[in-house]
């Protein structure tokens, strides 16, 4: 930013003041802001001081060079460099409704105080339906039921009836229900699908006539192979023969297996099935569950030598089996002059090349468990967790590979949300994965259904799905938020605040969840990444910070001042995700730190990139506060961005998208079977083919009065993206290279850290806005319901007429990464960071009162630090 901006800011004599006051009591050309001036205010006010220590000395800021243009003036920090972030850290600082008094008021006192609810791509709102385990198939079955999947497809997809899809990917993603799965004919009994001429036809050019007959007798006998006559163990083929074929029935595929049980074994190695095979390429390298017979049917075709025609071979196979058949290159044999072989076999997955992405765990599902959709969806409660911890949490339960989970998006830590959850199965069904996440090895299942969830941690509602999910596959999230100790002028106050959000809306802000919870903000790791200063960023992560959990702190110092690697790796948490990972990358260099970059890679992608749009979203904030200081907040001005036409597809070029980066960068995090038979690279190049720029106009004086402030947009930085025209684009691009970097040049080396930027609307209105005041006393006593306590019967909320302290109650809907916080903000007028509200808290008169009424409590009461993830990036979306 230019210097004479500085300057201006300068001149202000409130800035003088400690920054922690800053924009809640600054005058403004526009007049003073109201500030809160009650006691509750000033008493936080205290609680932060004393946090933030008596000796503060000039040293160098952690936070971006750019920050000291946010204020005007260099902030004072303690001798370590630290302080705890400030909205206006993060650029956070204007406001809409200038004019209209604050209500002063406590966020997310308690967890049940911020309830958020996923809404889906259908704009249903997901909710907790049932916690009752659902029934297995095989338990149903008539007789021998090897393969059946339609009961507990039915049963389990009519307890989700909100499950979101899109319509362009109805047919990839549509859940199977009771009437479309009574359709489905078990795998094991002749094919449902008649061999007609039009088989024949289609292969004939790539078949032999004999070849075209050994397919068409295979398909027809079904998934399963004939059985071999079993006339005692003297008719039974020797073991090592080829073509052997298992008989045993030691393991029936209806009877139960302890998934956990199994898992363990297969890690082993020995995990046998019973009485059948050992060894091979089942769950974890474990033998084939016990009942599934090996199918050595196979049609060879004659050598291809066109790859053209091989590949449209196997196009034909897809086509017509639906993915029932698998086709590959026979490797068993050399490639000859005259091409390579092309080999049809039954699928062991049921559902084409989507149904063996479970990694290794795909190869040995037991028929009955191998039928079903690679995919299982269910809904998750968690409460006190940030989302990648609460996944993380689930992985260990179930037994699975953490890339296998998918979220459609990531929800904030301090409060209770609901959200649909996709698991890549392998050879689980729901009912393993309901038995695994209740623990029900250790627990009846009468104190399942009437406890809460272990952890803060809650699944039901499960059904099999054709894919996963992805990020951005929402509409946005419901909120339910419960303001308290709240204290206003009069209820005309109230209204007249929730109006001007309700019609006015608020600055769209990225909130302080964005920036993480502890004193080491992410934007300023995500800034050293970008600028290729990896031993600045590891050196950030790794830093102490204060507050911290003592076992952290311990961590911290065995490695920082002892250099003891082992014992820091010993004390470290396993919630501590980033840290453990660049000391297990220590460990496994012995000891050598100089690799820095590939420490780093080390982390979880999702969460390397969470530093980075930190600093996206960083100065995303602190343009949009100088567009609404210089412009104002009411109109369209010249030079403002717009779309010319409002992107109708997925991407990342939509306000309501998160950010990306190069879409070649290949996120194994989120996988789907989209593009059902095409490879990983094929439906990368296809999503990038599909990917078509927005268009964007620069608004001008002859033009700007058609657009209104909600058509204005701001981008996110990236190489593909306009600034904004006149000063404010001009104060975009310094504002970039006061910290190092280049607004023209965001490509680099490695292609994941490489933005493109997108675009956000600078304003949000919600939907479904409505607010009320209740009264209570207890401050532990809760004022909202979990969908887990209604489904337990837990007492709801008792409303206390008399009560001596007001609460109000809002409910709202947002659009996807949008903060609910920022909405809260334009209504409060005060800070919203964690350590700020800790200190409303500690302050409020209410309290004294503290089990007053007894009770049950909020729900599953953690302790922050108990479960805190130490870089916690988390978004209300």
């Amino acid at each position: 930013m230019s210097s004479s901006a500085v300057r201006e800011r300068e001149d202000d004599e409130e800035l003088a003041r400690s920054p922690k006051r800053t924009k809640v009591d600054e005058l403004t050309d526009d007049g003073p802001i109201v500030s809160d001036t009650s006691p509750l205010m000033s008493a936080a006010l205290a609680v932060a001081d004393s946090k933030e220590g008596s000796s503060a000395t000039a040293t160098e800021s952690i936070l971006p060079p750019s920050h000291a243009v946010l204020l005007g003036i260099a902030p004072t920090f303690s001798s370590d460099g630290l302080r705890q972030v400030l909205q206006t850290d993060v650029g956070i600082s204007e406001y809409i409704s200038r004019d209209v008094p604050p209500i002063s008021g406590i966020i997310k006192q308690r967890f049940t105080d911020f309830l958020v609810f996923e809404v889906n791509q259908d704009h249903q709102v997901i909710h907790l339906k049932s916690l009752d385990m659902p029934e297995s198939s095989s338990k149903k079955g008539k007789g021998n039921n090897e393969g059946s999947s339609s009961s507990a497809v039915a049963e389990v997809s009519m307890t989700q009836p909100q499950e979101s899809v899109t319509n362009v990917e109805s047919n990839t993603t549509e859940e199977l229900s009771a009437d479309t799965e009574a359709k489905v004919k078990d795998d094991s009994t002749p094919a449902d699908t008649p061999w007609n001429d039009q088989f024949t036809e289609k292969l004939a050019p790539y078949l032999s006539e004999t070849s075209i007959d050994q397919l068409k007798s295979m398909f027809l006998e079904g998934r399963e192979p004939p059985r071999v006559t079993d006339s005692g163990w003297g008719g039974r083929l020797n073991k090592t023969t080829e073509d052997s074929t298992e008989t045993t029935d030691a393991v029936k595929p209806s009877e139960e297996v302890d998934v956990s049980q199994s898992d363990d074994a297969g890690k082993r190695g020995k995990n046998r099935g019973g009485r059948g095979s050992r060894g091979g390429r089942g769950r974890g390298r474990g033998g084939r569950q016990g009942g599934e017979r090996e199918d050595h049917r196979k049609v060879l075709s004659e050598p291809i030598s066109s790859k053209t025609d091989r590949t449209a071979l196997h196009q034909v196979v897809r086509e017509l089996f639906g993915g029932k058949l698998d086709s590959e290159t026979d490797m068993s044999t050399p490639a000859g002059d005259d091409g390579s072989r092309i080999v049809i076999k039954w699928s062991r997955h049921g559902g084409g090349r989507g149904g063996g992405r479970g990694g290794r765990g795909g190869r040995g599902d037991r028929s009955d468990r191998g039928n079903h959709p690679p995919y299982i969806h269910f809904t998750l409660q968690k409460t006190n967790r940030d989302t990648q911890d609460a996944l993380g949490y689930l992985s260990r339960t179930l037994h699975v590979n953490i890339k296998d989970l998918a979220v459609a998006g990531t929800k904030d830590k301090r409060g209770v949300t609901v959200q649909r959850v996709s698991l890549r199965r392998g050879n689980k069904t729901v009912e393993d994965v309901w038995k695994s996440a209740n623990q029900s090895n250790r627990r009846s299942v009468q104190e399942i259904l009437s406890q809460r969830g272990d952890r803060g941690v809650r699944i039901t509602d499960f059904s099999y799905r054709k894919a996963g999910l992805e990020l951005g596959m929402l509409k946005g999230n419901a909120f339910v938020i419960t303001l308290r100790n709240v204290q206003v002028e009069n209820v005309e106050t109230l209204d007249r605040a929730m109006n001007s959000i309700k019609h006015k809306g608020f600055i769209n802000y990225y909130g302080m969840q964005r920036f993480g919870t502890a004193a080491v903000p992410t934007h300023s790791i995500g800034l050293a990444i970008l600028k290729s200063d990896w031993h600045k960023a590891v050196s950030l992560i790794l830093q102490k910070r204060p507050g911290e959990h003592p076992e952290v702190v311990a961590a911290r110092d065995a490695w920082l001042v002892d250099g003891d690697l082992d014992r820091a790796l010993a004390l470290m948490p396993r919630r501590v995700v980033a840290e453990r990972c660049i000391l297990e990358s220590y460990k496994k260099q012995g000891g050598e730190t100089r690799n820095a970059m590939g420490a780093l890679s080390t982390i979880p992608r999702n969460l390397r990139l969470m530093y980075v749009h930190a600093y996206q979203s960083y100065v995303w904030n602190a343009i949009v506060s100088e567009r609404i200081r210089i412009h104002g907040p009411d109109k369209a001005v010249p030079g403002d961005l717009v779309f010319e036409s409002e992107p109708a597809a997925k991407g990342r070029s939509g306000e309501n998208d998160e950010m990306e980066v190069d879409d070649d960068a290949g996120n194994e995090e989120q996988v789907t079977t989209e593009g059902k038979g095409m490879s990983s690279r094929e439906r990368k190049k296809a999503a990038k083919a599909a990917y078509v720029a927005p268009s964007i106009k620069i608004l001008t004086e002859e033009d700007a009065h058609q657009y209104s402030i909600f058509d204005v947009i701001m981008p996110l930085p990236g190489r593909d993206v306009d600034y904004p025209g006149g000063t404010l684009g001009e104060l975009y691009r310094e504002f970039l290279r006061l910290d190092g970097l280049d607004p023209d040049n965001f490509i680099r080396k490695q292609k994941e850290y490489t933005l493109n930027g997108s675009y956000r609307k600078i304003l949000q209105v919600p939907k479904d806005l409505s607010w009320s005041t209740l009264r209570y006393t207890d401050p532990d006593v809760p004022l909202a319901q979990a969908d887990e306590d209604k489904l337990l019967g837990i007492d709801p909320p008792a409303v206390v007429d008399d009560g001596k302290f007001l609460a109000l109650q809002i409910n709202l809907t947002l659009g996807t990464a949008a903060y609910a916080t920022m909405a809260l903000r334009e209504v409060t007028k005060t800070e919203t960071s964690s350590h700020f509200q800790t200190g409303l808290t500690q302050a409020s008169e209410d309290q004294q009162f503290r089990g007053v009424v007894a009770g049950l409590g909020d729900v599953a009461e953690l302790d922050d630090d108990d479960t805190e993830m130490q870089v916690s990036n988390t978004l209300d979306s």
